[in-house]
């Protein structure tokens, strides 16, 4: 049985077309939700902001549409389309849209505790 919140699991799918953009909005949606970690595909219109975090894992983000600017604690890091980082654990960060992007974005919350860098 399928989760309709996440992609249906041995299906073929084109990434930039699993969200779209909504005017004035920010819009995400579960690729795959796990107590181990997670991949969530996000749009932001252009001028919307996603508010500051601080996560307690390493957070992977990956441009795959426009460009996002982003702000690690005090920072600011352009990402455009097909680039991606690595926001560290325990950073503040945010995302502003200077122009519409997407995203995804994937955290893995296990193997914290292996010391193993």
């Amino acid at each position: 049985m399928s989760n309709p919140e996440q992609i249906e699991k041995g299906t073929a799918h084109i990434i930039i077309e699993i969200i779209e953009y909504e005017p004035s909005a920010v819009v995400s949606k579960t690729i795959v939700r796990k107590t181990t970690g997670n991949i969530t595909a996000t749009s932001v219109a252009i001028g919307e902001e996603m508010g500051e975090k601080n996560s307690p894992f390493d957070t992977y983000v990956q441009i795959i549409d426009g460009v996002a600017q982003v702000h690690i604690d005090d920072r600011i890091v352009f990402l455009k389309r097909g680039e991606g980082m690595i926001i560290p654990a325990f950073s503040r960060h945010s995302f502003f849209a200077d122009e519409q992007f997407k995203m995804l974005t994937t955290v893995i919350k296990s193997g914290y505790d292996d010391n193993l860098e």
